[in-house]
């Protein structure tokens, strides 16, 4: 079989990167074409003492408080591509491979790593920290796409809060950190951290030793000691997207926006923007985190495929948030076959109603290209609206509590142009 070339990018902006005094981030998930993406809402909760939680595939146990989060995630899984919760925490992660194997067993899967960073950190650095411990208890591992055909990953992460942003590159249960404290930092289907390491796993470097690829003497560079020495294809094809995102964002530095972040997002050229085969981009991701304080946080989701095809529309968390429920697939329960033994053995309609819409307007946009253009300039002009009012709110010129409901007004209104 034909290795599919599955990959995913995450960009990050500090200031001075940015035009303003805001964090910005940024990620497109690239999953298999017809897996579907839905946008949930999950409040914050106590939980009772000795609980234990459902992931994809494991039982874990709970802790007693979690933060409410906005995911973008696979309707199949309980885990995350990427999201946000209500303490200014961004996290997105990359599939890579190393020199470690990967785990043939049910562990947790990385999407779960980054809704359980979100759900217990209240800062990218305790995010991290969330997702290493949890690392070292139960590994990662699982089947990583709907499907009974083997398909798994280690992974890498972006994590990002008001402040600063940490790359977290992982090799089974090892790991290492590099901190990112200003300017712009892409990462993709690889390897990126070398020399500059802020914090590792303390038997990184005894295990690279043992296993006869560190000498212990050279100075250690972790993406050339754990880099597989045949890499996969996907792991190849992801170098040169890798240097036109890094290429695109560079173009950028000092004069980064959500605008433009969307723009890096929606570019097919460098292949950022995927549409290859059986994988395309199946959901976006932006989100603003000011620096000041006082000021919300904004979140922007596609919860459709391909963003050159699709508009971003803002989240905001707020004490009451109306559930956008027109984004959030059909639950199955015990009857899913993802919790069926064996796994994957049939298939169930997971379409939330704005994919729905959404595919009936990219056919209509197939067969009556001037009327699907018409919609699409519309709904652009309608992003650009919200773009201006959270600019305008950020700017004090009107209050954040007036659009709490920003992102149900979007998805209605979206839901009914396609109409």
């Amino acid at each position: 079989m034909a290795e599919p070339p599955m990959s995913c990018d995450c960009f990050v902006s500090l200031p001075p990167g940015s035009r303003d005094d805001h964090v910005i981030f940024g990620k497109n998930s690239d999953r298999p074409r017809d897996e579907v993406q839905e946008v949930a809402y999950y409040p914050a909760a106590s939980n009772p003492p000795d609980s234990m939680l459902e992931c994809t595939f494991i039982q874990i146990p709970q802790v007693e408080q979690t933060h409410a989060v906005v995911l973008s995630k696979p309707a199949w899984m309980w885990g995350a591509e990427m999201g946000a919760n209500d303490q200014g925490v961004c996290i997105g992660n990359e599939a890579v491979w190393t020199k470690e194997p990967v785990s043939p067993g049910e562990a947790l899967l990385g999407m779960d790593l980054v809704r359980l960073g979100l759900e217990r950190g209240d800062s990218a650095r305790a995010a991290l920290t969330v997702i290493t411990d949890l690392l070292e208890q139960h590994g990662q591992g699982g089947q990583c796409r709907e499907d009974p055909e083997p398909f798994s990953y280690h992974n890498t992460f972006l994590l990002v809060d008001r402040h600063e942003a940490w790359v977290l590159e992982t090799a089974g249960r090892l790991w290492v950190a590099q901190k990112v404290s200003e300017g712009v930092k892409n990462i993709s289907n690889q390897l990126t951290i070398s020399t500059e390491i802020s914090a590792e796993h303390p038997e990184l470097r005894s295990v690279a030793q043992a296993q006869g690829w560190w000498d212990g003497q050279e100075e250690f560079n972790f993406s050339q000691t754990f880099s597989p020495e045949n890499p996969p294809t996907r792991m190849e094809l992801a170098k040169q997207r890798y240097k036109g995102g890094t290429a695109l964002i560079q173009q950028h530095n000092g004069s980064m926006t959500a605008e433009v972040m969307m723009s890096i997002l929606r570019d097919k050229p460098s292949g950022i923007c995927m549409d290859s085969g059986g994988f395309c981009t199946t959901g976006s991701m932006v989100s603003v985190l000011p620096r000041d304080m006082n000021l919300p946080c904004i979140h922007f989701f596609t919860a459709t495929p391909d963003p050159s095809r699709s508009i971003f529309k803002p989240f905001i968390f707020s004490d009451c948030p109306t559930r956008v429920l027109r984004v959030v697939s059909p639950q199955f329960g015990p009857d899913d076959p993802v919790r069926k033994q064996p796994r994957f053995q049939s298939r169930v309609d997971r379409r939330h109603d704005l994919y729905k819409a959404h595919q009936v307007a990219l056919s209509n946009m197939e067969s009556k290209p001037d009327e699907g253009l018409a919609v699409y300039d519309i709904l652009r002009d309608l992003e650009s609206q919200c773009l201006s009012e959270i600019s305008a709110m950020l700017n004090g010129e009107i209050p954040g509590d007036e659009l709490g409901d920003l992102f149900f007004d979007c998805v209605d209104t979206e839901i009914k142009f396609y109409q």
